[in-house]
């Protein structure tokens, strides 16, 4: 986010990093055994199927089903490394800005990462680098309006008196760097550690069983597959054979439900009586995760690498692009689908949790949706900016009066401060531990 400094020495951080909605990508290595749904506390979203990459026959789900509801933080290490993507798609993304305008001459005041009271500041060639205490947002700002810079209001340096291409590319410049980091994010997977290959099996997988369960108390064991569900077979693909399963057994409290499973080499039924919970449904008390396997291609030279690591930035692409025109279309039911940072970091701590290669592509997938729902045209983000400037454009170089522009701008961060706040509450109170608490 670009911001023009008035009197105020303090403005809101980058409205971009208040919100996202994570895309209906998910790596296939974090299908499992990525925390398997536990159906004694909570449903599942629905899974969307999708392949990025003609390199495998894989689907990706969805990373809001690790996200809402009852997500939660885990280890200290985890939720440390999903910070740590967090701050550098900030820092990525404002010295995009920075440096857009630092090359061509024009004045920069201030870089600072996070928001709200600052922790550390020093000042260089007449800008202040700040750390601040929340680091879920970032800003640069310009001396434009600041009453108190000794920059003359007409020096040429400024950005409010550039060329209109000069401010587009400053402005631009973030979006534009966090769509090359998630490129080079991919291309260093594809050269390091290789793609992920999902190969999917028939059923779903038992990874664990709860001790005085009704499972555990008939007979289902960890490892074991489910095969089929009340005469109903569960397929190799297919989205939703978790939900499934979740959803019979939801609807057969007390009913006795019957599993063909396999154990080992041998294939027999096992009948479970789901016990009752509280609202009413059943519940058996297991993990319940996709049955696959995954490996992993590692490209066979630099050329072979740059082909995999392009074929799979633009399957996410086109999925964060396809996520985002699906939120739009169906707003009333995806909006609870949109997540503040305390979210994205209990995805990410998640993810980290589950395994290093999955930090690549959910930094990837990230960067990706936030340099999209930066571009949106709306006020507070880099595309309300942009749409500012096409307007003063299409005016013949006439901008728009100064007090209408700032009220703009004004009344769009003053909404995304609200929005951010309601959804660090929401997510907050989302968290395991505090719904253990409540």
């Amino acid at each position: 986010m670009l911001i023009n400094f008035s009197s105020c020495t303090c403005l809101p951080p980058s409205s971009s990093y208040f919100l996202c909605r994570l895309s209906n990508s998910r790596p296939p290595y974090l299908d499992f055994p990525l925390r398997p749904r536990t159906h004694v506390f909570k449903s599942l979203s629905p899974s969307i199927p999708y392949s990025s990459s003609p390199l495998s026959k894989t689907k990706k789900f969805d990373f809001r089903s690790c996200a809402v509801p009852g997500f939660d933080f885990g280890s200290v290490e985890s939720v440390l490394e999903a910070a740590g993507v967090l701050t550098a798609i900030i820092v990525v993304h404002e010295s995009g800005h920075f440096l857009a305008a630092s090359l061509q001459g024009i004045h920069v005041s201030k870089f600072a990462v996070g928001f709200g009271p600052c922790l550390a500041k020093f000042n260089a060639n007449n800008v202040e680098y700040s750390i601040r205490a929340f680091p879920l947002g970032g800003f640069v700002g310009f001396p434009d309006n600041d009453p108190d810079s000794d920059i003359p209001d007409d020096d040429e340096n400024l950005l409010k008196n550039r060329p209109i291409l000069d401010r587009v590319i400053v402005i631009s410049a973030g979006v534009i760097a966090n769509i090359i980091f998630a490129y080079a994010i991919i291309f260093t997977q594809v050269s390091l550690v290789g793609l992920p290959v999902q190969e999917a099996f028939s059923g779903v997988l038992v990874p664990e069983v709860r001790a005085f369960s009704a499972a555990s108390r008939d007979g289902l064991l960890p490892g074991d597959v489910i095969l089929a569900i009340n005469g109903i077979e569960l397929p190799k693909t297919g989205p939703g054979l978790v939900s499934q399963v979740v959803d019979i057994i939801k609807k057969n409290p007390r009913r006795n439900v019957f599993l063909k499973v396999e154990r080992g080499n041998q294939d027999f039924e096992i009948r479970v009586t789901p016990d009752e919970n509280l609202d009413g449904t059943g519940k058996i008390g297991v993990q319940l995760s996709p049955n696959i396997k995954i490996t992993k291609v590692r490209p066979n030279s630099i050329f072979e690498a740059f082909n995999y690591a392009g074929k799979e930035f633009w399957g996410l692409s086109y999925n964060v692009l396809d996520s985002l025109k699906q939120t739009f279309m169906n707003f009333s039911q995806s909006a609870s689908k949109v997540s503040g940072p305390v979210a994205i970091i209990a995805v990410g701590a998640e993810v980290a949790r589950s395994t290093v290669d999955g930090l690549y592509e959910f930094a990837a997938l990230l960067n990706l949706n936030l340099a999209v729902i930066n571009l949106l045209p709306l006020p507070a983000l880099d595309g309300g900016s942009l749409a500012l400037i096409l307007l003063e454009a299409a005016r013949g170089g006439r901008k728009l009066p100064l007090e209408l522009e700032q009220r703009i701008m004004s009344s769009g961060i003053m909404f995304v401060i609200l929005l951010g706040l309601f959804l660090i509450i929401r997510d907050t109170l989302n968290l395991e531990f505090v719904r253990d608490m409540l």
